[in-house]
């Protein structure tokens, strides 16, 4: 089943259900992926469907961090329910240590050897990883890595 049509089934459980957070993240997840296919104009395959979705996660993220930082963490709640929503259409996470041995394999097949070499390794990564870990924790692995090298 492709991630369009679980996104479809989701929805209709979710307004059979009367679920209404989850029924609202599911629209706006419809709407998002919808606008991104007028935009490119073609029907998105689930790698670019999982874009989609890894963009509205960091979206909730930092608006979650926002509201938390403005004193709101009523506001906060919601935003990190509705990552877990959309946390159900990524792939599998990495752990950790997955995450720090692509990295360390990746700075060695780039013939990387510093902190000016972080795009080529990135580049390199985003490949392999694919939605499969969070941008900003790769980004720092990378750098810790890149220093210590």
């Amino acid at each position: 089943m492709s991630l369009r049509q679980k996104i479809e089934d989701d929805l209709k459980g979710a307004m059979k259900a009367r679920e209404e957070a989850k029924l609202s993240t599911l629209r706006l997840l419809k709407s998002a992926v919808k606008y991104r296919e007028i935009e490119l104009g073609k029907t998105l395959d689930d790698g670019e469907v999982v874009v989609v979705v890894n963009s509205l996660v960091k979206q909730r993220r930092d608006a979650a961090e926002q509201y938390r930082a403005g004193g709101r963490p009523d506001a906060a709640v919601k935003e990190e329910a509705e990552i877990v929503v959309l946390q159900g259409f990524l792939p599998e996470q990495l752990s950790r240590a997955e995450v720090e041995e692509l990295v360390s394999k990746a700075v060695l097949e780039t013939g990387a050897t510093g902190p000016k070499d972080m795009g080529l390794v990135m580049k390199r990564l985003k490949e392999t990883v694919a939605g499969r870990a969070d941008g900003k924790t790769l980004s720092d692995l990378v750098r810790e890595r890149l220093q210590r090298s």
